[in-house]
């Protein structure tokens, strides 16, 4: 069997965004990343996104509107 060159892919995994300013962060942060890194796919935390505690269905599409692909909790 040969081997052929297997495409790679970019990916970016994001710690705890909490709160206000971690939401604004990734905002500002993301697609700048995404572009000039040439980031395919981005996997965050986001159980402290909503004042610190919790995810609301409005501070996930926040973050999903930035760039994030998937979202975990812990």
């Amino acid at each position: 069997m040969e081997w052929g060159t297997v495409p790679s892919m970019l990916l970016l995994f994001i710690g705890d965004i909490v709160g206000k300013p971690g939401r604004k962060a990734v905002r500002y942060f993301l697609p700048r990343l995404r572009k000039s890194r040439g980031i395919d796919f981005v996997v965050a935390n986001g159980e402290n996104m909503a004042g610190g505690s919790g995810i609301t269905p409005a501070t996930a599409s926040e973050v999903f509107e930035a760039g994030v692909d998937v979202m975990t909790s812990g």
